[in-house]
């Protein structure tokens, strides 16, 4: 069967891109009604705890579970559906089953292995993290770090899940789940924060992760893949999955540095920056989620069969499609949050404890976060392609390259901006990010006379 004929079978006579439009479309209103639940429960969580201590603790216990996450089960996910789709469209279900429950085995025994490492040496990087902190607010986001350490078993298998979901073209499902979270910290924080302080905040965290896992796994068993953790031992597809997971893991690692870089360096300022850091990226991951994350999910499965097939036709003409349409999107919005920032920090935020100053604090910093949007929505495209080209290589160079960049564009404008400085130093590297990985996805790209080869 040819290249095209195997199209027009696997998208049944659709266009690829109205395809991608219709996932994107649904992933973006699952994670709207996500949005909202979480944009309720910053409010709720504002209101009872402001930018206080114990905010401030909970934030940073919380960062470490979070990247771990996305160190391991993210990179897992990246690694694995490409070639996950590929054995199945070319080997069969049995065979693509048997890789999947490999890889359950071994994301189990990594996310586990990374939970009970960092529980162990919990104390001495968080001298890293929160190194300016009072000795009780420090001990106090020790102890939140170590409830919170089943979270990142919990989720990391989660989100594994939902991207083998995807695979299927099954999106809004896996796309609503994630709510469950939100919705267990308000009610935490509504119901026990009179007696448990920030470990209601736990509490829901930990409570809402578990329903959100029992759900996704549940979907996944009911469209055609068992939640199995079983070794078959290391096949050529295992392999391949294992050669490619290791330099998006070190670039995860790479990435996740650069987040404790931010971290770290906001503690050194002012009390409150931490929060105040926190606060104002919320609105900007609002926009990352429903846009980038949006079409770096709806993309997967299509640009990965499409690589399968070495259609390279179509892979030009999706990327140039969204690329386009991404840009046009994610600028106008860039450019209202902008603009409409000291308003809609005082809106959203300032009621009880957080009153008109850490307005005039946060608002400055959405501003630079914000000018991130574009760059950050319509590199991810590139990055996905990448990443289906199996040139995670090229995505670990960029990390280590911004790594370095955001380290010394820190150091440089937190000394005139604040922790606005640091929000502007992440921006200026997502600059970066874009240019490199459209170099690359063209250099790459075969050209529409290169036949079938690469």
């Amino acid at each position: 069967m040819s290249s095209l004929s195997q199209i027009a079978r696997l998208f049944q006579g659709k266009s690829v891109n109205r395809q991608i439009l219709r996932a994107a479309t649904i992933v973006t209103l699952g994670g709207i009604f996500v949005k909202i639940a979480a944009t309720f429960k910053e409010v709720v969580v504002a209101d009872v705890y402001g930018r206080s201590d114990a905010m401030d603790a909970f934030l940073a216990a919380n960062l470490i579970p979070g990247l771990l996450i996305n160190l391991i089960s993210e990179s897992m996910n990246q690694a694995l559906v490409p070639t996950l789709i590929r054995v199945r469209e070319l080997e069969g279900h049995d065979r693509a089953q048997q890789l999947l429950s490999s890889s359950m085995v071994a994301i189990s025994v990594l996310l586990s292995g990374a939970a009970l490492l960092m529980a162990l040496t919990a104390r001495g990087f968080f001298h890293l993290i929160a190194s300016h902190f009072p000795p009780a607010k420090f001990d106090l986001s020790v102890h939140l770090f170590y409830a919170l350490v089943p979270l990142v078993v919990i989720t990391g298998i989660a989100t594994n899940c939902t991207a083998v979901l995807n695979t299927f073209d099954r999106f809004s499902l896996p796309s609503l789940a994630p709510v469950t979270v939100p919705v267990g910290i308000m009610l935490g924080a509504w119901l026990l924060a009179g007696h448990m302080g920030p470990w209601a905040m736990v509490v829901g965290s930990l409570a809402g992760s578990l329903v959100q896992a029992v759900l996704v796994g549940w979907m996944m068993h009911s469209f055609g893949y068992k939640f199995q953790v079983r070794w078959y031992g290391m096949s050529e597809a295992t392999r391949e999955v294992a050669h490619q997971y290791w330099p998006v893991l070190l670039s995860s690692a790479v990435a996740s540095g650069g987040l404790l870089v931010d971290q770290s360096m906001a503690a050194m300022l002012t009390s409150g920056s931490v929060s105040a850091l926190a606060y104002a990226s919320r609105f900007v991951s609002v926009v990352l989620t429903l846009l980038a994350g949006a079409i770096s999910t709806a993309v997967v499965p299509y640009i990965s069969r499409m690589i399968a097939l070495e259609e390279w036709a179509g892979c030009r003409h999706t990327l140039r499609t969204w690329v386009r349409l991404t840009a046009l999107v994610s600028i106008p919005i860039a450019l209202a949050l902008i603009l409409g920032s000291r308003w809609l920090v005082r809106v959203t935020y300032q009621h009880g404890a957080f009153g008109p100053h850490d307005t005039a604090v946060v608002a400055p910093v959405l501003v630079m976060y914000a000018v991130q949007i574009p760059f950050v929505v319509t590199s991810r495209v590139f990055y996905r392609f990448l990443v289906g080209m199996r040139r995670n290589d090229l995505i670990l160079y960029c990390g280590i390259l911004n790594l370095f960049l955001d380290i010394g564009l820190n150091l440089l404008l937190m000394r005139f901006f604040g922790v606005a400085g640091i929000a502007l130093a992440t921006s200026l590297w997502a600059a970066s990010t874009f240019f490199f990985l459209w170099y690359w996805t063209y250099r790459l790209l075969p050209k529409p006379d290169a036949g079938a080869a690469i």
